[in-house]
This record gives structure tokens, C-alpha cells and sequence, in this order.
């Protein structure tokens, strides 16, 4: 079996990472904080990352929280990750080069602060907090409490693209750039050669996350939802896409279940009960073989490291909460009679949604609004592809050899 850019190697040792996605409301945030509170409490040096602008993980934990990992009990740590803090820390030169220009162009320094963030900076700086955190090998277990599905998307594709971005808008003018800025910084004060210095290294950082990320046996992302039609829907998609770019699902969690053996016959709830039921049924024929992981309501709002520990015991009962809960190959290449042919984990999905096609030595995958371009092995340049099927949740393309390389 063969995985994508298999060349590509993660750390030699690395913390396990947990990585909790869902809609926004279904109560990521304190299933994350419950998963790490337990695993702190079985012994495990947990950091828990609050990647969500929203920042509502001081409150589950009802602890204060900054930009820097601050330790809520023993063995755990919690940290809320803040933009413009994260753009001194790992921003430092573009963010000047940035205000520069602006302040050039007659920005004000407030706007200018704020123009300085550019697009996907805060999805940036959480990969490079992770990034630190792996490299530093200070904690056992990285649970990152991410945002909505889809700046999880974007939080997760990011080193794919960043790394596309830069092989193709830099590879031959690396050596301009920078004898050029160095001359732009002299004569105008503008960092430009140190910007560029400094985008090349938070790439080289992206790439070592994203090896990491790509690892099942080390990454692992939690679906979280609720029993109800329109985030089960999204869950799917988001399935989807996070098999598309190859990352390790290993369970659901399903939260707020209301308890039916707690609740009288003929209530207000009985409505809700039975289309809980169906829709309970949906998730299990909808996600099988993925470990499906229930958390009962509590009728109470969920904050504080007690009722945190509830929720963890009703999650994982005597389950280890950092074991790896299903692992499954989401792409592979074959022998195919006189050729070969690729096959790559797409639920969900009919196939007029789905566009393969060949470029050079890359597949591109388009999925609705989504995108993934796959190196292919150096071998199937000598081979074309001949059609495609959509089958029981996995796209096949078939690859035969190329005629005319074979004359």
C-alpha cells in the first residue's frame, strides 16, 4: 500500500494529537476540555489548544485563560490562541513589512493593525503554536479544540495549499526576492528579504505539522454532533472532505442525548424522543465502522472541571480517551491487470459531484467547493488515466500504460 507524498516524514517522536471538529454549537468545546481533563487525571501531560475565535474554552473550564499555556490542574494546561499576539510572536517581519507599507500608502497605525492580518494568518498561527508544542515534545497528549467545520477545513488544508503556493509562485525567483529586498530594506526601510526569510520558515513549519497532521498513528479528529437532521448533514460533508485530504477519523461523538429511560411516557419530549431515535439510526448506518461515542444531557449547563468529568465518564465509560479508536486507509494504489488503479476514501458523495483528472505528475480530486491535488507515484507518469468509478464510498481511477510512452 502506498500513501500520498510518503516522502514526507513526521518528527521521530511526537505527542499524540486530538483534533475536535463539528458545527458550531454542538458542544466541541466541552468535549474537548472533558477529553483533556480525563486524560490529565489517567496521567497524561495534556495541552489543550482553543483554536475557535470565539474562545468559549475559559468558560467550560471556568478558568482564565491568555495566549500562552496556562496549567488549569495537574498534568493539564489549556491555551486560547489570540491573533495579534500570535503575529509578534511568529509574524514579526511581515507583520512590520505589512504596517510599513500601509503606513507608506497613508494608513493609519489602527487600520493598518488590522489590514496587517491577512487571510488564513489565525488558522497560521495555531499550526505554528502546535508546531512549537510537538517540537518542544513537553506534552504527552495536543487536543486542539478547533473552530466551526469549516475553518477546521481550512485550519487542516492549509500546509497543502501554503506548500503548493510557494513550490509554484517562488521556485526561480528565491535568489531575486532576496538580493532585491535586501536592497528595498536599505534604501526604504521596508523588510522585504527578511519577510520573505520569515515566510520560508513558518512554511517549513507548516510542512512538519502537516506530516504530523497526515499520521493516524499520532492525529486523530474527533467528529462532534448532535441527533439532529442539519448537523448530521454537515458532519457528513465534513467527513467527506476530511477523508479527501486524507486525515484519520476515528470516531463521533454524539452530544446531548437526552436519556429516554430518565423521562416519563406522554411528556413534552416525546416528540423529540422518537425523531432522536431516527436520527440516532441515521448516524449509526451513516458512519459505521466508526466507534460511536454518546453523551448523555446533563440538564444543566456544562462548565467547571466537575461537570467536565461527567461528561468525559458518560464519553468514554472505561474506553482510554487517547487510544487510537479506529484507523483506516482513506488511499491506495494497486496492481490493476496491465496497469494500476488508485483508490481514495470519499463518502457520501454521487459521483457527478466528483472530477479526477490527470496533470503531470499530479491527480487533482474536486469535490463540490473542494480541491485536493495528489502527487502520484514517479512510475504512473508513464501511465493515463482511462476512467473513473464512485463505489460504496471510494473513488477508484484507473490508470493505464500511455501508448506512446510504450512505443
Amino acid at each position: 500500500m502506498l500513501f500520498p507524498d510518503d516522502d514526507a516524514s513526521a518528527p521521530s517522536a511526537s505527542p499524540r494529537i486530538l483534533l475536535f471538529t463539528g458545527k458550531g454549537g454542538v458542544g466541541k468545546t466541552t468535549c474537548a476540555a472533558a477529553t483533556a481533563l480525563r486524560a490529565a487525571r489517567d496521567g497524561h501531560k495534556t495541552l489543550i489548544l482553543s483554536s475557535d475565535p470565539a474562545h468559549s474554552l475559559a468558560d467550560a473550564v471556568d478558568e482564565p485563560l491568555g495566549p500562552e499555556p496556562t496549567e488549569i490542574v495537574e498534568n493539564l494546561f489549556a491555551q486560547e490562541v489570540d491573533l495579534y499576539y500570535s503575529m509578534k510572536k511568529y509574524w514579526g517581519n511581515m507583520r512590520e513589512l505589512m504596517l510599513t507599507v500601509f503606513r507608506w500608502q497613508g494608513v493609519e497605525q489602527v487600520a493598518a493593525e488590522e489590514l496587517a492580518a491577512l487571510p488564513g494568518m489565525n488558522e497560521g498561527s495555531v499550526l505554528l503554536w502546535l508546531e512549537q508544542a510537538i517540537r518542544e515534545e513537553d506534552f504527552d497528549l495536543i487536543i486542539v479544540d478547533s473552530a466551526p467545520t469549516g475553518e477546521t477545513l481550512t485550519l487542516l488544508t492549509l500546509p497543502q495549499v501554503t506548500q503548493w503556493w510557494l513550490s509554484k509562485a517562488f521556485p526561480f525567483q528565491k535568489l531575486a526576492v532576496k538580493s532585491l529586498g535586501f536592497g528595498v530594506r536599505k534604501t526604504t526601510g521596508i523588510p522585504l528579504d527578511k519577510g520573505y526569510e520569515e515566510l520560508e520558515r513558518i512554511f517549513e513549519k507548516l510542512e512538519t505539522v502537516r506530516a504530523v497532521l497526515s499520521d493516524h498513528a499520532i492525529t486523530s479528529i474527533r467528529l462532534v454532533m448532535n441527533p439532529e437532521k442539519m448537523v448530521i448533514a454537515e458532519a457528513r460533508r465534513a467527513y467527506t472532505y476530511l477523508q479527501l485530504y486524507g486525515y484519520g477519523v476515528d470516531s463521533v461523538i454524539v452530544n446531548r442525548v437526552l436519556p429516554e429511560d430518565q423521562i416519563p411516557e406522554n411528556s413534552l419530549f416525546s416528540g423529540y424522543l422518537a425523531s432522536q431515535r431516527q436520527y440516532m439510526r441515521d448516524i449509526e448506518n451513516s458512519f459505521a465502522p466508526l466507534p460511536i461515542l454518546t453523551v448523555p444531557h446533563l440538564g444543566e449547563e456544562v462548565f467547571g472541571l466537575e461537570r467536565l468529568t461527567r461528561i468525559a465518564n458518560g464519553m468514554y465509560e472505561d474506553n482510554d480517551p487517547v487510544a487510537v479508536l479506529h484507523d483506516e486507509p482513506t488511499y491506495e494504489v494497486q496492481e490493476s491487470g496491465a496497469g494500476y488503479k488508485i483508490r481514495i476514501r470519499l463518502p457520501f458523495v454521487d459521483e457527478q459531484e466528483v472530477e479526477a483528472r490527470q496533470f503531470g505528475d499530479q491527480l487533482v480530486v474536486q469535490v463540490a467547493n473542494q480541491r485536493r491535488n495528489y502527487a502520484l507515484p514517479n512510475f504512473l507518469s508513464y501511465y493515463t488515466v482511462r476512467d473513473t468509478t464512485l463505489a460504496d464510498g471510494w473513488l477508484t481511477v484507473h490508470f493505464d500504460e500511455d501508448d506512446r510512452e510504450a512505443a
